[in-house]
């Protein structure tokens, strides 16, 4: 099927990037108000953009009513800070629930019992148990589309490695030990497995036409998106 994009409105847009566009690393981004509330939530349009100095990019959308900015964007955009933390799957629970749409005056790190580790440069709080995270300052912003998108860019000036993780000697991540929560359409998944190239044919003729394999237990065939209650965000936040 070819899909002329120029016809498509925003949502059927957004659903084809994201559910072709995986899996999508996740930027837990914890911020702070101008009055010092804690705000932390997920996004997956997330890439790094620079090395020297290193920096990020998030695209940010505004909130689902397509008017209203969210308030990761304002803090960032008012306070010049943010720590984009990475999701270890015992917190993918709490990373999902902080992406319901909060009262900018709720502290999220309390509301969803998630602990807060304080950061060097910045102000915002890390998240505690998070096994890598980011301090970052706004080097800029960049609107983005027809539906007041905005793409932040942001310049890491700390780095936090768990120390486990990290060979100093090497300068590198054991990334096979990190087991990193991805973003696929309106699920996650849990990155468990490595490979290098060439790839054995048998291997390749075995898993030919094989489907992800659910952690969750729901058959094989069941797909978030398809349930009533799936939001545009993409996430289910209860069962039906």
């Amino acid at each position: 099927m070819i899909i002329n994009a120029e016809e498509l409105d925003a949502a059927r847009a957004y659903k084809l990037l994201i559910a072709t566009v995986v899996p999508r690393p996740i930027a837990w981004i914890s911020t702070l108000s101008t009055d010092g509330t804690a705000n932390i939530a997920p996004f997956s349009f997330f890439t790094p953009v620079g090395r020297k100095p290193p920096m990020v990019s998030i695209s940010m959308q505004p909130r689902a009513d397509g008017v209203t900015l969210k308030d990761t964007f304002v803090n960032i955009r008012d306070t010049g800070e943010f720590v984009v933390n990475f999701v270890p799957f015992s917190l993918a629970d709490n990373m999902h629930k902080s992406a319901i749409e909060y009262a900018s005056e709720v502290d999220e790190f309390e509301s969803l019992g998630i602990e807060k580790a304080p950061s060097v440069v910045v102000k915002p709080p890390r998240v505690a148990l998070a096994p890598v995270a980011m301090e970052c300052k706004l080097e800029r912003i960049i609107p983005v589309g027809e539906d007041d998108g905005n793409v932040v860019w942001g310049r890491v000036v700390r780095f936090h490695v768990r120390d486990d993780l990290y060979n100093h000697e090497k300068g590198y991540v054991d990334t096979a030990a990190l087991a990193p929560v991805g973003r696929l359409a309106a699920e996650y998944t849990l990155v468990d497995n490595v490979f290098t190239t060439p790839v054995d044919p048998e291997l390749l003729k075995a898993r030919e036409g094989s489907r992800m394999h659910r952690l969750d237990g729901r058959p094989t065939e069941w797909a978030a998106s398809n349930q009533k209650n799936w939001s545009p965000s993409g996430s289910v936040m209860e069962e039906e």
